[in-house]
């Protein structure tokens, strides 16, 4: 009896760290867009983790999140880094710029699904029958919502297959972190925000360079308040605070529970946009938003037998 009632509340805590990082990941839109059209991406990338980095320490040195790397072998935790952030980031964001935004929006749609295969084969759970259907409905609600806004097409293979190495790149982070049973939440997560942060300050750095911009690059947050707000939101929110949750609900409840709930940042990102940037709200939206939370609800709900 005790040991399910400990099991029940790792489920709750686990699905509750789940949803928190869906919400902070559907939020980040609101400060991406103005900022990425100032700075682009990777400089914004370079300053995002590399704050990130920064918020980290500060919570390390403060005990407020335990980060203790002494002694441990942390080739699984540079490995699991290098699918995600590193990885993730470089393919999606050369497939976003060769493709359109409902095509990029309908390939990340399937993480879930990919997520639930890599788990099926190299961690040989078996998702539950109410998981699959659960998904493939919030599936379904994603590609209504995304489709909504205007459904083109580019045709690039080059889009399409640095799109599907990103999605890759999330399914199989997400293995790798239910396989690191020996390391704690914010040890993972500090070795994603610093790896993130070398590679894409780098990356800022030669483009910069190669522009002549470097000067630009440095002073970047201090002449641009929307590369400012996004640098802080997304460094603390979106890569600390985030990646910790993330970590945290792939530790707990596992690979597929998880993958259940990624649609939620679809309709956080699509209510913020219309009640605080006043953005459209359709009523395809609505229903696509509908579907994707009965998806989430379909997929965790304990149905007992009679």
């Amino acid at each position: 009896m005790i040991q399910e009632q400990s099991n029940r509340k790792t489920i709750i805590i686990g699905c509750l760290c789940a949803i928190g990082a869906e919400i902070l990941y559907g939020m980040s839109f609101i400060f991406t867009r103005q900022a990425v059209a100032v700075a682009g991406t990777f400089p914004l990338l370079g300053w995002r983790f590399l704050s990130a980095f920064v918020f980290m320490n500060i919570f390390a040195l403060t005990r407020i999140i335990k980060v203790d790397l002494k002694g441990k072998n942390l080739k699984p935790l540079l490995s699991l880094a290098l699918f995600f952030p590193v990885i993730y980031f470089i393919c999606e964001t050369i497939g976003i710029s060769n493709t359109t935004a409902s095509e990029s929006g309908v390939i990340a749609s399937i993480i879930p699904v990919v997520s639930l295969i890599a788990s099926a084969v190299f961690l040989r759970k078996k998702p539950f029958k109410r998981q699959v259907f659960g998904i493939l409905i919030t599936f379904a609600g994603v590609v209504i919502t995304v489709l909504a806004v205007g459904a083109s097409a580019s045709f690039s293979a080059k889009g399409y297959i640095f799109l599907m190495i990103a999605v890759l790149a999330f399914s199989t982070y997400s293995v790798l972190v239910e396989r690191a049973k020996g390391y704690a939440g914010g040890d993972i997560t500090y070795v994603m925000l610093a790896a993130g942060a070398i590679v894409f300050s780098v990356i800022a750095v030669i483009q910069a360079a190669a522009g002549g911009n470097l000067e630009w690059l440095v002073t970047l947050p201090a002449k641009e308040p929307a590369v400012l707000a996004a640098m802080i939101y997304q460094g603390l929110g979106s890569s600390v605070m985030a990646f910790f949750l993330t970590n945290l609900a792939i530790s707990m409840i596992g690979v597929n529970r998880n993958a259940s709930f990624i649609g939620i940042s679809t309709v956080v990102s699509i209510l913020s946009g219309a009640l605080i940037l006043g953005e459209p709200f359709t009523l395809y939206q609505t229903i696509g938003a509908v579907v994707i939370i009965a998806g989430v609800y379909v997929a965790n709900i304990k149905l007992e037998k009679k």
